[in-house]
């Protein structure tokens, strides 16, 4: 144990030498604030840390305290490398966390160097400080809900019944997503503390120690008509079979454990908590081996219930992958969820987009709302997030909001708010980021670009290309993450930060990085055939060079 507070920093005093600067180490301080298991710097997924290790955080606390705007400070896998002259426009930090060459991208791998300390996974939003608890990816979650609604059952889930795994940093969002979407929501969870982390924040309602107690929970929500939700303590790889030889059929299925990882993620069926710790320590070999065949159940479960008629898609974690690797040969039969739901929302680059009150006033994101629900009255997508939101979804660490917006609208919004900090209305500056799961900023064949329509799925050009046009482009913080299953050779992808902090050298960064942002994924959707993102081009007045016709779009 470190014995460290972790408070977020309030109020407009700087302990950096300008705002973008500190508005960095406020967020590294607030993922931390709102992180799994921060006395170890992991911040959610079993390993994905904010820095390598406390020397590396420390460090980097200590130079950002000291910078000027002409420095540029250089991390590679959580560790403050150096400090470099480069000038008043170029990001405050660049990074690059987990990147292995491809014949050595392995979880074995990772492992090794992970315990010689010359690595660590920043996962997505992790190692470059733009994690925002689960309210950063519960509007995602929402809308695949509200996406299977509309496309299933008439656009109302209510009395409908969601069955999921998983309550940590991601899948912690799965309740209240499920709920506000008018859906009974059954979430299995291993871990006793995370079922009481989530009801404590608001995320979560009820509580079943047995699956006759969740089941009676189920039942009497669906008599009421009331979106519901309702953990379970328990494994799934143990439950889900259970379910099905009940006879009962889910109109959802998905899962969101950390199936990504065999060690130091999920939890096999048969084994404690305290079980799996020591083995970890021990025989991790064995580990991964009893954990490939839990996940091997739990998929087939998940399969069965798909013969039976439930809506069942992979949310992200690699269970298919694992799944497969077991043996279950027709494990991706289930579909991922962006292919499945939310392509046509990336191909006009529309996803998720996030905005952090770095003087933690909750009013200044009660303001920007208020700004959204004027401003894109016509967009009800928008709208009904926004309203929902603010009644439903409560703060954790800093006070954040996300909304997929696409593009121009998040070039509109981020310069809004700067204008609302330099006038005044907002008590201090606003950063501005998004999820790694972006149009432009992530390659991942079995999650992000599967079945891309140009099969152009393991492509990592352009995440990197995004990378380096948001440096050009004047971000405050640029990282290039990878990892992914057994944290090593599964994807590539990029993040950015800008700080909002009133000036008119805000209002340039603002502009020029995340119109670039978006213009990039446009052109990543149209370079690979969709139709959408080829009018979206037209329609923005994006330079996309369309070469099948020998001229430029624009």
């Amino acid at each position: 144990m470190t014995n460290r507070s972790f408070d977020v920093t309030s109020g407009n005093t700087l302990r950096c030498r300008g705002w973008r600067q500190e508005g960095l180490l406020r967020l590294l301080e607030n993922v931390l604030s709102v992180g799994e298991d921060p006395d170890n710097l992991v911040v959610y997924a079993a390993l994905g840390k904010a820095a390598r290790d406390w020397p590396s955080h420390d460090a980097i606390v200590q130079t950002l305290k000291t910078m000027r705007d002409d420095e540029t400070l250089i991390v590679q896998s959580g560790k403050p490398i150096g400090v470099v002259r480069t000038h008043d426009r170029a990001p405050v930090v660049v990074m690059a966390n987990c990147n292995m060459i491809g014949q050595w991208a392995k979880a074995e791998e990772f492992y090794q160097l992970e315990k010689k300390g010359l690595i660590c996974w920043g996962g997505l939003t992790a190692g470059d400080w733009q994690y925002i608890g689960s309210q950063g990816v519960i509007q995602g979650t929402y809308e695949i809900f509200r996406c299977i609604g509309e496309r299933h059952f008439s656009s109302d889930l209510s009395g409908k019944l969601i069955l999921t795994s998983g309550l940590g940093g991601m899948g912690g969002a799965q309740p209240l997503a499920g709920r506000l979407a008018g859906a009974v929501i059954l979430c299995v969870e291993m871990d006793s503390t995370r079922i009481n982390k989530r009801m404590e924040a608001g995320y979560l309602q009820h509580r079943a120690e047995t699956l006759d107690e969740a089941l009676r929970l189920v039942v009497e929500a669906q008599r009421k008509g009331d979106g519901c939700s309702i953990g379970l303590l328990g494994n799934s790889a143990d439950i889900l079979p259970e379910i099905h030889a009940r006879g009962i059929v889910p109109d959802i299925v998905t899962d969101q454990t950390s199936a990504h990882d065999l060690v130091y993620g999920y939890i096999p069926a048969g084994l404690s908590i305290e079980d799996v710790q020591a083995l970890r320590e021990n025989e991790p070999e064995k580990l991964a081996g009893l954990s490939l065949t839990s996940i091997a159940r739990h998929v087939q479960a998940m399969l069965d219930f798909q013969s039976a008629g439930s809506i069942v898609f992979d949310n992200g974690n690699l269970i298919r992958t694992q799944a497969k690797k077991a043996g279950i040969e027709n494990a991706f039969d289930i579909p991922i969820f962006t292919e499945a739901y939310l392509r046509p929302l990336f191909a006009r680059a529309i996803g998720p987009f996030r905005w952090i009150a770095l003087s933690n006033d909750e009013n200044d994101i009660r303001r920007i709302d208020d700004y959204l629900l004027e401003t894109f009255a016509d967009n009800p997508s928008v709208v009904n997030w926004i309203t929902l939101a603010r009644a439903h979804v409560p703060f954790e660490g800093l006070p954040a909001r996300i909304a997929w917006l696409g593009h121009d609208a998040r070039t509109q919004v981020g310069l809004a708010v700067n204008r609302m900090v330099r006038d005044g209305v907002l008590a201090g500056p606003v950063a501005f980021t998004r999820d790694h799961l972006d149009a432009g900023a992530m390659a991942h064949p079995n999650i992000m670009t599967e079945n891309m329509k140009d099969g152009s799925d393991a492509i990592a050009d352009w995440p990197l290309l995004n990378a380096m046009l948001a440096c050009s482009s004047q971000a405050d913080l640029v990282a290039i993450h990878s990892g992914g299953g057994g944290y090593a050779g599964y994807m590539t992808s990029a993040g950015i930060t800008i700080v909002a902090d009133g000036s008119s050298e805000a209002d340039e960064r603002l502009r020029i990085a995340l119109t670039n942002d978006t213009s990039l994924g446009v052109m990543r959707y149209a370079d690979a055939g969709y139709e959408d993102a080829y009018d979206e081009a037209k329609d923005r007045g994006i330079r996309w060079l369309n070469l099948k016709e020998r001229r430029t779009v624009d």
